[in-house]
C-alpha cells in the first residue's frame, strides 16, 4: 500500500521539483548573463547574433573596473553605508519592537499603524523634502546624507517584523529571569536579544540590499564630492550615451553583486529560520 501511495505521489513531486528548477533558472539567468557578458571581448558583446557562452573569455573589462581611480574608494563607501545601516536600524529596531510588545501605553496602536502606512509612501515623492532636510541640516555631500534615511525606511518594516519575534517569547521567560536575580538589561540582551537573533538577520538583509543598491539617494544628495559617491554611481563612469562600455558596466555590476552573495552566504541558515518565523533558544 505505501509503495502505491509513493507511485501516485511521485509525479507530483517530480512536477514540483521541475517547477522549482525552471524557476530558479529563470531567476538565476540574468546573473549567468551579467557575469557572462563581463568576461566577454567587446567584439562578441558587440556582436548582432549574441550568444550564451564565449570561448574566448577575457579579464579586460575588470581590469578597467580596477583600473578606475576611485572604484576602490566607492567600494568602501557603499561598505560603510550599508554596514552602518544594518547595524543602526537592527538596533534601534530591536529596542522598539520590545517596547511596542512589552509595555503599555497610549496610542500604542496608532504607532503601528503609523509604521505601516509609511511603508506605503513612495521613497521618490519624499526625495526632494529629503533634499532640503539634508540641505539644512549640512548633511550634503557627506556619507550621513545616504545612512541617515535608509534608516528611517527600514525601521518601519523592521520593527514591525521583529514585534512577532518578541511577542513569541512568552513573558514568563523573563519572570523566571527576574526571579533569578537578571536585571531587565540583563535579560534584554542576554536572554531576549538571542531569541530575536534569526528576526534581527532577516530584517538585516532587506536593509544591506537597500542600501547598497541605493542610486536614487546618492544621486541626489552627493552633489558635487565624488569622493563620497557609492558604487551605484560608479556605474555611470561606464555608461555613455554615445558609446556605453557594457563590458565595463557588467563587470561592475558582477564586483558589486559579490558582497551581497557573501552576506547572504555567511546568514543563510538565521535569515530561513527568521522569515520562516521561528524562534529558537
Amino acid at each position: 500500500m505505501n509503495l502505491v501511495r509513493a507511485a501516485v505521489r511521485r509525479p507530483g513531486r517530480l512536477a514540483a521539483e521541475a517547477s522549482a528548477l525552471l524557476v530558479a533558472a529563470l531567476v538565476a539567468f540574468p546573473l549567468y548573463w551579467m557575469v557572462l557578458s563581463a568576461v566577454k571581448p567587446a567584439g562578441e558583446i558587440r556582436s548582432t547574433e549574441p550568444r550564451p557562452w564565449t570561448l574566448s573569455p577575457s579579464a579586460d573589462s575588470f581590469r578597467r573596473v580596477f583600473g578606475q581611480q576611485e572604484f576602490g574608494r566607492y567600494f568602501l563607501n557603499s561598505l560603510l553605508v550599508a554596514g552602518s545601516v544594518v547595524v543602526a536600524s537592527a538596533l534601534i529596531a530591536f529596542l522598539a519592537a520590545t517596547a511596542v510588545t512589552r509595555f503599555r501605553f497610549r496610542f500604542r496602536t496608532t504607532l503601528l499603524i503609523m509604521f505601516l502606512i509609511a511603508q506605503t509612501v513612495p521613497v521618490e515623492a519624499l526625495t526632494i523634502p529629503l533634499f532640503f532636510l539634508m540641505r539644512d541640516l549640512g548633511q550634503l555631500n557627506t556619507l550621513g546624507s545616504l545612512i541617515l534615511p535608509h534608516i528611517a525606511f527600514s525601521l518601519p518594516f523592521a520593527i514591525w517584523m521583529l514585534r512577532g519575534f518578541v511577542k513569541a517569547v512568552p513573558d514568563t521567560l523573563e519572570e523566571a529571569a527576574s526571579i533569578d536575580g537578571a536585571s531587565r538589561a540583563r535579560f534584554l540582551w542576554q536572554i531576549l536579544f538571542p531569541l530575536v537573533l534569526p528576526g534581527l538577520v532577516a530584517t538585516s538583509v532587506f536593509s544591506f540590499i537597500s542600501a547598497w543598491n541605493d542610486f536614487l539617494f546618492a544621486k541626489s544628495f552627493i552633489i558635487s564630492d565624488v569622493s563620497r559617491s557609492t558604487l551605484p554611481m560608479a556605474l555611470l563612469v561606464f555608461y555613455r550615451p554615445e558609446d556605453p562600455d557594457w563590458g565595463g558596466l557588467m563587470a561592475a555590476s558582477t564586483v558589486m553583486t559579490i558582497p551581497v552573495l557573501v552576506f547572504f552566504v555567511l546568514v543563510q541558515r538565521r535569515l530561513v529560520s527568521g522569515l520562516g518565523g521561528a524562534v529558537k533558544g
